[in-house]
């Protein structure tokens, strides 16, 4: 958090969104009653011990596994969502990775990165939002950050279908830092999940580089 915004927070402070408690955007008595994902691979929607991508799935995605913590259909969850996408209220990220910090110990000391956001986006945020809760997530938890990606393109995703997802995606990444990726087990974090493309590019791009298991933690999934 900036000076700037640590001010501004003190003249006009967050708003749980839920119970309107004063401090953040949704307190961590409201962030307890979001709705839960019960276990299962993110492809199928069958249920799988540990969130795992199921063993058919994994023919055409090396996720090991995906665990998005609540559903992007729960009122709050969303608006949480869309102010730090859309109205720049960063304070947001903290209340994702308070949500978040429950679910992150089943990676062990997976090392923590997060899903570029397309190049465009983050010109008109002025920030990419898949960082920001990555970093107050490692942060919150005493573990190391590393941006280890970047974005090839602008591809923009919004409304289209997980075959055009898929197309759009091939080569969207690159590997920032080969020599922290090699042999290591990587933790991709991002806000949403929806068709799990981007995700799975992300991903491929990292066990291409070495990374030796890639799973993702994600706020909601779609």
């Amino acid at each position: 958090m900036s000076i700037i915004e640590g001010i501004f927070n003190i003249l006009a402070p967050h708003e749980c969104l839920r119970c309107k408690k004063e401090g953040s955007l949704l307190c961590s008595v409201c962030a307890n009653m979001l709705p839960g994902v019960s276990p299962r691979c993110y492809r199928c929607k069958r249920w799988e011990e540990g969130y795992q991508t199921c063993r058919r799935c994994r023919k055409h995605s090396v996720l090991f596994s995906v665990r998005p913590v609540t559903l992007y259909g729960d009122p709050f969850a969303k608006e949480l969502v869309r102010v730090l996408k859309f109205e720049r209220a960063k304070g947001a990220a903290s209340s994702m990775a308070e949500a978040m910090i429950t679910a992150l110990k089943q990676f062990g000391d997976a090392r923590i990165t997060h899903v570029p956001t397309a190049n465009s986006r983050v010109r008109e945020r002025g920030y990419d939002q898949a960082a920001l809760v990555a970093k107050e997530l490692a942060a919150r938890c005493g573990q190391i950050y590393a941006p280890l990606l970047a974005r090839t393109g602008n591809q923009r995703q919004l409304g289209q279908d997980r075959d055009v997802r898929l197309k759009q995606m091939e080569g969207a990444f690159r590997v920032l830092r080969p020599s922290l990726v090699e042999g290591k087990r990587i933790l991709l974090i991002d806000d949403v999940l929806t068709t799990g493309a981007t995700c799975e590019a992300a991903a491929r791009a990292l066990r291409q580089a070495g990374a030796k298991r890639v799973s993702a933690l994600v706020f909601a999934v779609a």
